[in-house]
This record gives structure tokens, sequence and C-alpha cells, in this order.
């Protein structure tokens, strides 16, 4: 039987939405999960802490380790991952959740902005994945997990928001590469993305209240990442998985109870045809 049992999650951004759920999710596992987050102080109007996230890992039977972590410095990261290491003896999954996003056009993202996107998004993914390949090369099954959509080079995808996309993107390029260059050390990297939005802070602050009524809750995309974390890692590398897929693959056809409105017409999130 599938299990996470004893294995260390090295999660970033898991203060709230989609990391956080994750994080759960391996906690029922009795799993070890390193909370890399910025949160420590409740914000006024975004729920989480990393506190208050690792006493539900330990509430969920769960190991936590809740770790103050801007994804941008690398002098934090390579900090953060020696003290998983010595707390937990390892490292056997990265999840690259820690995202910004801005839906703006060329002459509306000011470059502090587009500075953020891709120094959270893309070199917050590459320094996290640099500081932790050397204790994945040394786990059992050891996997890169980036949530980032599939390559779609269709232009009507960068049209509207070309920095965000691009930022998006250089995640899905470090899977496309890292996945071929980690192959030979049985390191999987894959990316995973919603088929529908998710109910998390970034949809209800970018997008018209009724799309987040029309969204699918987090659960999801912890349900599938799960699925994902128990394949074998040098037979499942490189992917672009989406989490409907994912989840129909393993056997599971009913998802009403993921939605935010039960019966509602579901949106599809970007980037999907």
């Amino acid at each position: 039987m599938a299990s996470l049992k004893g294995k260390t999650i090295f999660i970033t951004g898991s203060s709230r939405g989609i990391g956080r759920e994750i994080a759960l999710r391996c906690a029922r596992d009795s799993a070890n999960v390193v909370l890399a987050a910025k949160t420590v102080e409740p914000h006024p109007k975004l729920a989480g802490t990393i506190h208050s996230v690792a006493a539900e890992v330990e509430a969920a039977g769960g190991r936590a380790l809740p770790l103050q972590v801007d994804v941008r410095d690398e002098i934090a990261v390579r900090a953060a991952v020696e003290k998983s290491v010595a707390a937990f003896g390892g490292i056997d999954i990265l999840v690259n959740n820690a995202s910004a996003i801005m839906l703006t056009g060329t002459l509306d993202t000011p470059m502090k902005r587009f500075d953020l996107m891709f120094g959270v998004n893309v070199r917050g993914t590459f320094a996290c994945s640099q500081a932790c390949i050397p204790h994945l090369m040394k786990a059992r099954n050891p996997h890169i997990l980036n949530l980032s959509p599939p390559l779609n080079m269709d232009a009507r995808w960068f049209r509207d928001h070309t920095a965000y996309t691009m930022s998006k993107y250089g995640m899905s390029m470090c899977t496309l590469g890292m996945s071929a260059e980690l192959a030979q050390h049985g390191i999987a990297v894959n990316s995973l993305w919603p088929r529908t939005t998710i109910a998390t802070a970034a949809i209800e602050v970018n997008f018209p209240a009724e799309i987040l009524q029309a969204s699918r809750r987090p659960a999801i995309m912890a349900d599938a990442a799960y699925v994902i974390f128990n394949r074998d890692s040098r037979r499942h590398t490189g992917m672009f998985y989406i989490d409907e897929a994912v989840l129909r693959e393993a056997g599971i056809s009913d998802f009403d109870h993921y939605a935010v409105t039960p019966g509602a017409h579901l949106y599809s999130d970007l980037f999907l045809e």
C-alpha cells in the first residue's frame, strides 16, 4: 500500500492554499513536513502562518518543521534545507509551490512586480531545487514537483500578462530541463497544474468573485500530488500533469466534493485549451 510514512517533504509557500493542503495530505501518512514560507505573523486578509499549519500537520499525524524562508534568498534556502536534513535525516520530496502573480499587461506591470514574479517563481524554484538535489540523490524514491503549467506557446496565453506567463513557464522549463538532467540519478521532476481554477487567495485577489465560486478546493491538487509522490521516480518523470487526469488514472471519477459550489459550471484555469 502506498504511503509517505517517515518521508520528508519540503514544501514552499505552505502557509496557506495548495501548499497547506499538500502538507496536510502528507501528514495523514505520518510524514515529516517542512513548511518553508514567509508568513509567521497572522495577515489581516489572508489566513494561515507556518505555525498555524504546523499545528494542523501535527494534529493530522505528521511531524512539522516550520521555517520562515524567502525562496528568493539562496542563503536562507540552503539554511532551511540543512535544518530540515538535521531534523529529519534527509529530504525525499521537494514541492515548489511558492508563487507570485500579477495578471497585467506590459505597461501596467511595475518592474518591482516583474522582479517579484521572476524572483519567486523562477529563481525560487531553481534555488530550492539546487539546494535539495544533493539530498534527493540519497532518497529511495525522490521527487521534485513544480506547481506550474504545461508549456503552451500559443500567443493568447502571453498577450494579457506576458510577465506572469514567462515566470510560470520558467518553472515549467525547470521541469523540462531538470527531468532530463536528473534522470540518471532517479529523481523525478514533474509539473502539476489544475484543470479548473482553485479557490486560493490568488484567485480571490486576482479574479472576479464569481470565478472563486466556480472553482475547486485545493484538496484536489493535494490528492493528485499524493498520487504522483507514490509513483516510481525512475519511470514517471518529465511530465506536465493535470490534477483531474492524475486522479482519473488512479480510479477516481467523482469530483463533485472538490467543488466550492457543487453542481456549478467550473472555470478552466489559465494555459489549458
